[in-house]
């Protein structure tokens, strides 16, 4: 690609002071390759590379730009690459299903490794310091790594494949004694069927479980900026053949070793290293007739490493390592959902304050403190180096109460390892009933629960890494890792729903709604909770061939009939806000409202294509504190709707 500009500038009342044209170049040649091979009927090799080069041959020996340049000159220069990428990928469908015993397991993995290479900019490719010496500040290279691994089971092939499944023993009646002359002859090979329901209900609870889908994929990637060697023209395999694939094994040390990283002492791009790993998980399971139940799972974890770094005779000097991350894992909270809290009290709160005691006694014990040496415990009773503030005593206890965990055996690490189930429930069996049968033409039941434990941010502790032993102003241990805050957030989404339509088509939608939010900040030792529940009923019911003449009738008749279809939905809400301070009693209301909403619709079909829809809305919230007013708003009128499809 050769793009040339020539632009002159001409001053018309100025005579005899002419302006040099100036000249733009841009000079690329860029290409790339790739193959794909099928090393076996599962796995599947595909490899890309792509360059973006540059052609800068319009200077002469002594720097000046030559003029006369045009785009044919020198016109097979492939220039010096500005950037290089490449990227491997393997995909392999695991033939584990081959193995008969696992023929029900469908799994498959991934793995992708890219490179990239980038030139620095000239401004930034060369510094020359006040003795005279100048440095290379050297490009930027970077990789990454992907590996994704899905696994589907269809537990029902299992079952059938180990023989544990219902079945119904037939065996023959009787033979029947000869006939006797004149009388007719029966079939003596009938089978009679046989059903053991006992055997059979414990075989369907025992294959309940339908099927199973799991996720895992881990991604990383490194920067290393200051890197001082080129690439050719096919690539490189420089610093190390398993980098440019996406490794992650540590290349710093070596390059430095080898001259390939700047020597500029003030260097201060960051080399940084990303880590990113995600764990989803779904089961299906049909425990009775109509009962399905999905369970759900997940983790996510993302870790940082950023740094700073100087080379002197060849040895890498690490400056100012830093780590943060984010951390998110699904939980059960529902020993406390009911429990009480409200502005005034909160039996979960009065056991984090006291879970911290316990928490701490614990720690210091592992830690080979005395607990029996009065020197060792702090004005407040607690151990020395785990006061009630300390963040390693809070987290555990804080976890502790709202999961309804005991304080003697919650974990006392920051990151689970191990997510737990959350689920959805809808039942449709009732209609089995006569009574249903008879009543109604439809009628479900539902539950869904969503529980988190979330850790926005966390990071290194700077204090910590020079001092692992030492204690902060409070007198407490400082911790490796710091958090601002952590947060708990639970959903009942719905808490129960009941949806059903009646044989007269009236149709009823109740529902409740529950959640809370907890987040808890380690900066000031506040909790923050959110907690709301809603209750909405909806109605809707049809009434059928309303006729109007009307000459909007798409026939000859001018006669309309048509069904009205009528849709109310009315629901009530209550949040509120209340902070709560973990060092004295003193639990505000710090905001919420109660909100009362009505939505009303009524549909009539005037054709196939034209319909009108009455709406009315009305609102109406009032806030819960006195700092905020009442409001209300309402919505009514008509819209006419045209579909100008067939």
């Amino acid at each position: 690609i050769r793009q040339y500009n020539r632009q002159q500038f001409r001053q018309v009342d100025v005579v005899g002071i002419g302006l040099d044209p100036m000249y733009r170049r841009n000079y690329a040649f860029n290409y790339n390759y790739g193959f794909n091979y099928n090393l076996s009927k599962n796995l599947k090799f595909t490899y890309t590379a792509s360059s973006t080069n540059i052609v800068k041959n319009y200077m002469n020996d002594d720097n000046v730009p030559i003029d006369d340049l045009t785009i044919w000159d020198s016109y097979l220069n492939v220039g010096e690459a500005n950037q290089h990428m490449q990227q491997l990928v393997l995909n392999y469908e695991i033939p584990i299903d081959k193995i008969p015993v696992f023929s029900f397991i469908k799994a498959n993995y991934s793995y992708t490794g890219d490179y990239n290479w980038q030139r620095a900019s000239v401004a930034l490719s060369e510094y020359t310091a006040t003795d005279g010496t100048t440095y290379n500040l050297g490009n930027t290279i970077q990789n990454a790594i992907s590996h994704n691994l899905n696994a589907n089971m269809n537990m029902d092939l299992f079952y059938k494949y180990i023989g544990l499944t219902k079945r119904s023993e037939m065996k023959p009646k009787p033979k029947a004694a000869a006939p006797k002359p004149g009388e007719k002859i029966t079939d003596t090979n009938v089978l009679t069927p046989r059903k053991n329901d006992f055997v059979n209900g414990l075989i369907g609870i025992l294959t309940s479980v339908k099927t199973i889908q799991a996720n895992y994929t881990k991604n990383s990637g490194t920067v290393l900026p200051g890197y001082t060697p080129g690439v050719g023209f096919f690539g490189t395999s420089k610093p190390t053949l398993g980098f440019i694939f996406g490794s992650q094994d540590d290349v710093r040390y070596e390059a430095a070793k080898n001259g390939w990283l700047t020597g500029y002492q003030d260097f201060n791009q960051n080399y940084t290293q990303v880590n990113n790993e995600i764990f989803k998980s779904t089961v299906n399971i049909d425990l009775l007739p109509d009962l399905k139940i999905d369970l759900s799972l997940d983790r996510a974890y993302s870790d940082n490493f950023s740094e700073q770094y100087d080379v002197s005779n060849g040895i890498y000097n690490s400056r100012s390592p830093y780590s943060y991350g984010m951390f998110s894992i699904s939980a059960i909270l529902i020993k406390t959902s009911f429990s009480a809290s409200d502005e005034n009290t909160s039996a979960a709160f009065d056991d984090f304050r006291s879970n911290r005691l316990p928490i701490a006694n614990r720690l210091a014990t592992e830690k080979g403190i005395d607990l029996t040496n009065p020197a060792n415990i702090d004005a407040d009773g607690f151990p020395k180096g785990y006061g009630k503030n300390n963040q390693a005593v809070l987290l555990p206890a804080f976890l502790a109460a709202y999961s309804g965990q005991s304080a003697s055996s919650v974990s006392t690490g920051i990151f689970k390892s191990f997510p737990v189930p959350n689920w959805s429930i809808k039942y449709n069996g009732l209609m089995r009933f006569d009574f249903f049968k008879k009543n109604f033409k439809r009628f479900s039941l539902q539950q869904n629960y969503r529980a988190s434990y979330t850790i926005n941010a966390f990071r290194s502790n700077f204090e910590f890494d020079k001092n692992p032993n030492g204690v902060d102003a409070s007198g407490n241990f400082y911790n490796e890792t710091i958090m601002s805050n952590v947060n708990l957030v639970e959903q009942f989404n719905p808490l129960l729903r009941m949806d059903f339509e009646l044989k007269n088509s009236l149709k009823l939608l109740t529902e409740i709604k529950k959640d809370r939010a907890l987040s808890m900040s380690f900066d000031n030792n506040l909790l923050t909770e959110v907690k709301g529940i809603e209750y909405v009923v909806g109605m809707g019911y049809r009434i059928k061939d309303v006729v109007f003449s009307s000459k909007l009738a798409d026939n000859p008749t001018g006669i309309i009939k048509s069904d009205v279809i009528i849709k109310a939905d009315l629901s009530y809400r209550n949040n509120k806000t209340i902070v709560r301070y973990l060092d004295y009693d003193n639990n505000q209301l710090a905001g919420g409202q109660n909100i009362w909403s009505l939505k009303l619709t009524a549909d009539y079909s005037f054709s196939k294509n034209l319909t009108a829809i009455f709406y009315y809305d009305h609102a109406f919230s009032q806030a819960v504190i006195s700092t905020s007013f009442p409001l209300t708003n309402i919505r009514s009128g008509f819209t006419l709707r045209y579909n100008f499809g067939n």
